[in-house]
This record gives C-alpha cells, structure tokens and sequence, in this order.
C-alpha cells in the first residue's frame, strides 16, 4: 500500500471512508467522520475524471497527492472515464458528467480538468466490444480517441477551460496524451 493512501479518517482509510461516502452520506458524512476535511465552498484546482475501476482507486489518489494537489480537485467518477461521458449507449452518463462540470466551475471556480482513463478498461470493452481493445495499440488508439473527442468538447462548451489528458497502467504510471 502507498504511504499516501495509508492515512486514517476517524479510524478509516482513506479507501474505507471513500466507500462509505459514495454509498451514502457524502459531504455530511464526511464532515462527521473528519471535521474540517469537507468543504462545501471555496476554491479547487480542478475536476478530476476517472473511471469507477476499485483496481486504481489508490493509485489515482497517490498520483495526484504526487502533484501536490491533495484538497485541490472535484473528482466525478464514471465507467470509462471520457468515453462514459460521451457514450451513446449511456446517455444519461454525459449529463451527469456536464452538470458536475458546471456545478464545479460555479461552487469550486475551477479552471482545469483532468480526465484520466486506464488500461483494461472493462467499460471500454463493454461500450466499444472487445475486439476494439484487444491489443495494446488498438487500447491506445481507442483510449486517444475518446480523450481528445472528450477535450474538443469541454473546450467548445468551456473555451476557458484547460483540459488534460492522461492514461494510466495498472501499476500507477501515468502517460500524458497529447
């Protein structure tokens, strides 16, 4: 386990106390568990998109205490990660996606997301099938795909937005895509 993942809340992990807030409480939870950690307004650096692969939750949470930007980021979790926000065949998965977006940029005045997908992604494989994935350079050119598609979007309806992109491995490592 990571240093950085191995902090306790309220006698928690980090990774425990993550679960219980997604399953139910939220910020009210989380003020109970940690006074003080939740903040309901003020300032962020970001929105952090990943995918909802348990596999990555604590290398995400390493990679971006590594950048120094622990408290600093919004994170929206979908299947897929930018192709769940473009999908089709979720609709409804986009919406959430651009009203976390915009409740973001009001409450948090972000200037910045960050959408970070993964390799063996199953929700690539579910959306897209299989065979669209079936190769390194097949999961590249689909993952680079979705991404940019993704960026074009943000910047159409947020010009003011930077986005970055990136792909991480199952161990961690993060590729930038460009």
């Amino acid at each position: 386990m990571h240093d950085c993942c191995s902090h306790k809340v309220a006698g928690f992990s980090r990774r425990q106390a993550f679960g219980m807030i997604a399953l139910g409480g939220g910020v009210s939870l989380l003020s109970t568990l940690a006074p003080g950690v939740a903040r309901a307004r003020g300032h962020t650096d970001m929105l952090l998109l990943t995918c909802m692969d348990y596999r990555l939750t604590e290398e995400t949470i390493a990679y971006m205490d590594g950048r120094g930007l622990r408290d600093k980021y919004d994170h929206v979790v979908l299947a897929g990660a930018s192709l769940g926000a473009l999908t089709d065949k979720y609709p409804s998965w986009g919406e959430t996606f651009w009203s976390h977006l915009d409740v973001a940029i009001s409450l948090h005045a972000i200037h910045k997301v960050m959408v970070l997908d993964h390799r063996d992604c199953g929700a690539y494989k579910v959306i897209l099938g299989p065979t669209a994935v079936d190769s390194a350079d097949k999961e590249l050119a689909a993952h680079t795909q979705a991404l940019q598609a993704l960026q074009r979007e943000i910047k159409r309806r947020h010009e003011h937005l930077e986005v970055e992109l990136g792909l991480m491995a199952l161990d961690g490592k993060v590729r930038e895509i460009a």
